[in-house]
């Protein structure tokens, strides 16, 4: 497995080493021990999540401001434009983020430690996403930046408006978001 630190180091990309042949191909797209080995982190996730949306389907920004969630995140059919905010107050990277193409073809994956709001455009017809979190979905602790807030500037490679939902459309600005001490 290559493991690449991205600009902000506490969120990893994850390239696992794939095995193919005539029949198709197989990888480990989890192994715990390893996972603790390149992150430094004993991680436990407790609930796996799998969407499906169309192009230009937006999902995000989120993320829970108590049982905060890390995530390892991919996709198995498709294409998306993978971003994570920095939302840590008192991190030297507060508010920047980073990005990265996850597909079926390429077979990355994004760790998003606890602390960052995640989201991620569909670039392809439809695609399917796939997440594990390290802690169970909360609702009520639940925040959304809005994905276009100048002051984070995220580059979305968008041909037209994103299709979203009413939550998405309600995101805050990052001025007035909840942040993690």
């Amino acid at each position: 497995m290559k493991v690449t630190r991205l600009a902000i180091p506490d969120v990893l990309l994850i390239e696992p080493n794939v095995f193919g042949d005539d029949r198709g191909f197989f990888f480990e797209s989890f192994n715990e021990a390893r996972f603790a080995d390149v992150t430094g982190k004993a991680v436990h996730f407790v609930q796996d999540n799998h969407s499906r949306s169309v192009r230009g389907a937006l999902r995000g920004l989120h993320y829970q401001i108590r049982q905060p969630q890390g995530k390892l995140v991919r996709v198995v059919a498709g294409e998306v434009f993978d971003v994570a905010v920095d939302m840590r107050k008192r991190s030297p990277t507060f508010g920047r983020w980073v990005s990265a193409v996850l597909s079926a073809e390429n077979k990355r994956q994004m760790w998003i430690p606890e602390g960052f709001a995640h989201g991620f455009l569909v670039t392809s017809d439809a695609a399917e996403f796939l997440y594990k979190t390290t802690d169970y979905w909360a609702p009520e602790h639940e925040r959304c930046i809005a994905w276009n807030d100048p002051a984070v500037g995220i580059n979305w490679p968008l041909d037209g408006a994103p299709v979203l939902s009413d939550k998405d459309r309600g995101g805050v600005s990052l001025a007035k978001a909840e942040a993690f001490a």
